[in-house]
């Protein structure tokens, strides 16, 4: 898989589809191998349904027939289940064994694929028995529609348990589990689990993930949406911290001592971090793809990252 994961989030919706295409083909050209979606992308766009982006993935794969050189994941568990209700987590779709079988079904159809390559529980669904959730992710590796299976917005906790449960039923267990991440630091949560929707990575993930080598962490929004390098970008209001300025401060020196942005130092301190943090990176343009793909070649010395980590 490529050190920098495409996210395909507003592909089709915000991003309209001549840009989607250019991207992925500028992604591709540069040896990008994975791309990120999910059925649910994006409902909440003006005129969104949350079917664009993988039907804007689909139409790509058919003009291009570039499937067997990509990994392909997406989601399912954090759809509305009455798009008419407020969204919360009273009114997802969950992960219920019926649920996930159909929504499997619409997602191969809408990519035109006939294997998901990652299928991640898009969001934590304590409704439902690991059991069940996990048996039927498993009905559907056995079957070989499925790959590799991953968890997102799921608490420390909750991930270790369904890993353990999946031991201990002989069923395919997560393999990923992606989180909201960045070198800014959230503020605790407002909203506590389970009606957290975009939960963060935490101390506590990274030290389990030191203990599991076959768990990767993965970071959703890593760039704060271009507040690192976007003078008119204010930055989101949970990373609007005491502790911002300081670290803000020794990202940005950093960055001039090599050459880079931002971002890219962003990026590379996810990619060299330990363990590892793996990005997924949203861009609406060819050129912040280019400077996204040119963090991949920037390393941080022993010094740069002390400085990073400490500030």
């Amino acid at each position: 898989m490529s050190a920098v994961c495409l996210g395909t989030m507003y592909f089709g919706t915000k991003v309209d589809e001549a840009t989607s295409f250019a991207i992925l083909d500028r992604y591709t050209a540069a040896g990008g191998t994975f791309l990120d979606t999910a059925n649910c992308y994006a409902f909440w766009a003006d005129g969104g349904t949350g079917a664009e982006s993988e039907e804007t993935i689909g139409r790509w794969l058919r003009s291009r027939g570039r499937r067997d050189q990509l990994t392909l994941a997406t989601k399912v568990g954090a759809a509305p289940d009455d798009p008419a209700v407020p969204y919360g987590a009273h009114n997802r779709e969950g992960l219920g064994r019926r649920r996930i079988r159909e929504q499997a079904e619409q997602s191969l159809r809408r990519l035109g694929v006939d294997r998901i390559d990652l299928y991640y529980a898009h969001a934590d669904d304590r409704r439902t028995p690991f059991e069940e959730t996990l048996g039927a992710f498993g009905e559907l590796v056995a079957d070989g529609s499925v790959g590799l299976l991953g968890a997102s917005n799921h608490t420390s906790w909750r991930l270790a348990l369904a890993r353990d449960v999946a031991r201990r039923e002989g069923l395919p267990g997560y393999a990923a589990i992606q989180q909201r991440h960045s070198y800014l630091e959230a503020r605790r949560l407002r909203v506590a689990p389970p009606d957290a929707i975009q939960l963060p990575v935490t101390a506590e993930l990274l030290d389990y993930a030191r203990t599991e080598p076959d768990l990767t962490v993965l970071a959703y929004s890593p760039l704060l949406l271009g507040a690192y390098t976007r003078p008119e970008v204010p930055l989101p209001e949970d990373y609007d911290t005491p502790a911002a300025p300081a670290r803000l401060r020794v990202l940005r020196e950093v960055a001039a001592e090599l050459g880079a942005t931002a971002n890219q130092v962003v990026l590379a301190w996810l990619l060299g971090g330990d363990p590892p943090v793996l990005p997924v990176i949203g861009v609406s343009s060819v050129a912040q793809l280019d400077e996204c793909l040119g963090a991949a070649d920037l390393t941080l010395d022993a010094d740069q990252r002390r400085r990073l980590d400490a500030a």
